[in-house]
């Protein structure tokens, strides 16, 4: 990514960029976990350029590529069929403690969405040193595995609002154990979801109060059943296992 609009991307600082373009013209085969990490024509944030990954940013790199979407053990990221508070939103990031990192994984849209509505409960886990001024915000520090799927078990909806993401592992379990998801036409975010209906296209404050408010109640089960579906057909850990060995014997 070159992203110095909001300061992330391994291209916008000299060395990096250096060391980035030699690794992969001298490596002998590069697996990226989302066809947008090779070339995307980024469109969800108008401020950021939209000539993003590989072949944009390395437009002579002769490596060979093969996509292999991350994959995830469902038979332990599951819904567990516990009671589900309504209205109750979380996602999961590290690093958000830093200003340019939260931005990055959509926190300023969160906080917009929560001071919006008090009502609702939002829970930001990953960085017990984030600061939200929104009663209704909760931060949590790292948790387990035992500890995240229990949480993604009580809670409605997850959001990846992220302004630049590849893979998010966190969606795809949160997804996996029924949460409903919310995510950004960023990277894998659409392909990970697969309902049009529950992506974000550009980053809106308005435009995400319009998608959550089209959202019929009566329907968030059937949303949370296909989320679930979605993982376990399209994005299982065997699926990623089989790829990567195929590719790997080559």
């Amino acid at each position: 990514m070159n992203m110095p609009e909001i300061n992330y991307g391994n291209f916008r600082k000299k060395w990096l960029r250096k060391a980035t373009i030699y690794s992969f013209k001298n490596c002998s085969l590069i697996l990226p976990v989302a066809e947008s990490l090779v070339k995307q024509d980024y469109r969800y944030d108008s401020t950021i350029s939209p000539k993003q990954g590989l072949l944009n940013l390395i437009p002579n790199l002769n490596t060979p590529i093969q996509v292999i979407p991350n994959g995830f053990d469902t038979d332990y990221w599951k819904d567990l069929g516990e009671k589900r508070t309504p209205f109750s939103f979380i996602s999961v990031a590290t690093g958000t403690s830093h200003q340019a990192r939260a931005q990055v994984k959509g926190y300023d849209l969160i906080e917009q969405l929560a001071a919006n509505h008090p009502d609702w409960t939002f829970t930001l886990t990953g960085d017990s040193n984030y600061i939200s001024l929104n009663p209704n915000v909760t931060v949590l520090g790292k948790r387990g595995i035992n500890e995240l799927r229990a949480l993604y078990n009580s809670y409605q909806f997850y959001l990846q609002l992220s302004t630049s993401e590849g893979f998010p592992n966190a969606l795809g379990e949160a997804m996996a154990c029924g949460c409903v998801p919310i995510g950004s036409a960023v990277g894998a975010i659409p392909e990970i979801i697969g309902d049009k209906s529950l992506i974000l296209q550009q980053k809106n404050s308005s435009e995400l109060e319009n998608l959550l408010s089209n959202l019929e109640q009566t329907q968030l089960e059937s949303y949370s059943a296909s989320a679930v579906s979605r993982i376990q057909t399209h994005f299982s850990y065997s699926f990623r296992q089989k790829l990567l060995l195929k590719f790997l014997a080559a």
